[in-house]
Formats: C-alpha cells, sequence, structure tokens
C-alpha cells in the first residue's frame, strides 16, 4: 500500500508505534486520519489527572499530529470522534470549549461515547480525527 503515508510524531508517537505497531496518523491523498490521541504528555506519555488537563492536552497532541502528518492543524478537521470516561456534562463542556478554541471558523461533525476504559489506565478521554488538506 505504497500510496498511503503514516506518520508517528516523536516521543509517544514513536513509542506508540514501537510498542503497540500502530501509526498515529495516515494521509491517503488529501485526507489525513488521526489515531485517537489522549491527554498525555507528547514527550513522556504521562497523564495529568485532572480531566480539564487531559481533554485540553488532547487536543493540542491533535494538532501536533495533524502537523506532524503534512496538514495544518484543527482548522481542516471535518469530522471528530471523542470517547470518555466517563461521559458526562463537565466532558463534553471542555470538549466544546476545545472546539471552539481550537476552530473558531468551523464546526465539523462530531460523536462522542462514554466507555469503560480506554487505551492506557489513565486514559479519561481519547480523540480522533479525520481532516481534509487539500494539495495545493
Amino acid at each position: 500500500m505504497s500510496h498511503l503515508q503514516y506518520s508517528a510524531y516523536k516521543g509517544v508517537g514513536e513509542r506508540n508505534l514501537k510498542q503497540y505497531k500502530y501509526n498515529e496518523a495516515v494521509r491517503i491523498g488529501d485526507r489525513v486520519e488521526c489515531a485517537g490521541q489522549g491527554g498525555w504528555d507528547p514527550e513522556t506519555g504521562a497523564y495529568n489527572t485532572e480531566i480539564s488537563a487531559q481533554i485540553e492536552q488532547a487536543f493540542k497532541n491533535v494538532d501536533l499530529n495533524l502537523k506532524d502528518a503534512g496538514g495544518k492543524g484543527w482548522e481542516q478537521v471535518f469530522r471528530v470522534n471523542s470517547y470518555h470516561v466517563p461521559l458526562n456534562d463537565e466532558a463534553l463542556r471542555l470538549m466544546v470549549e476545545g472546539f471552539e478554541k481550537w476552530m473558531p471558523n468551523h464546526k465539523p461533525i462530531w460523536t462522542t461515547v462514554g466507555v469503560q476504559r480506554l487505551g492506557e489506565d489513565d486514559m479519561r478521554v481519547e480523540i480522533e480525527v479525520v481532516a481534509h488538506d487539500p494539495k495545493e
């Protein structure tokens, strides 16, 4: 599948590729699809225990991931899936605040799901996106 361009950013992205055998993003033509990003420190993988800090960091990690894959960041995102432990009013409010901060000029489609557990013990949020990055 040589037409697919995979990427894994330095730090946690490279760790995940080595340890869990997956990339953080794939470019398919003018689309960039990103694996779910948690609220981890992108260099160390450590988590802040506060849900607000995790959601804020997850938004930053999505931006990092998109740019590492050659995109421009949140301005190109048209689809968001988010997963939460737990899904409650606070988590929804924090996600909406993130949308307003990172995408002030557009509104993506969004699916949100409450789950029992995510990929690592301390994960409380995971944000997965699809972006359109047309070749100019």
